[in-house]
């Protein structure tokens, strides 16, 4: 159970990475379209696993994830200079597609609300 101490760094650590990685990065791997949509630190406050979205394709994704990756030694230097926690912990990126899978889904509705604006049926129905 996380008490609001945790929720706070967590959220704290959430935005101070995005604006390294937006702000400090020069891996020419990680792109533009990097997103940080959550942080999430152990109880023991030793890890934290970073939830990123990538947009751009496969290859991209897999290529910024590891420039990320490559990178957690600097970002977690910056994040203890920056936020001055008592424990900085190691921080693992993973990939997070909700987003992506979150734009097919509403093309999918917009095109049954298309299918079904038109006027077609079934004539099983």
């Amino acid at each position: 159970m996380k008490n609001a101490r945790m929720i706070r760094q967590n959220n704290d650590f959430a935005r101070e990475i995005a604006e390294i990685i937006r702000s400090e990065l020069k891996d020419p791997r990680i792109g533009n379209i990097v997103s940080v949509l959550n942080a999430d630190t152990s109880v023991d406050l030793k890890y934290c696993k970073v939830y990123v979205s990538i947009l751009g394709s496969p290859d991209e994704q897999r290529e910024t994830l590891a420039g990320l990756r490559n990178a957690s030694g600097f970002i977690r230097k910056r994040i203890a200079e920056r936020t001055n926690p008592r424990r900085t912990p190691e921080f693992e990126f993973l990939f997070d597609d909700s987003i992506e899978y979150g734009f097919k889904m509403d093309k999918l509705i917009e095109n049954v609300i298309k299918h079904d604006a038109s006027g077609d049926k079934n004539d099983n129905e």
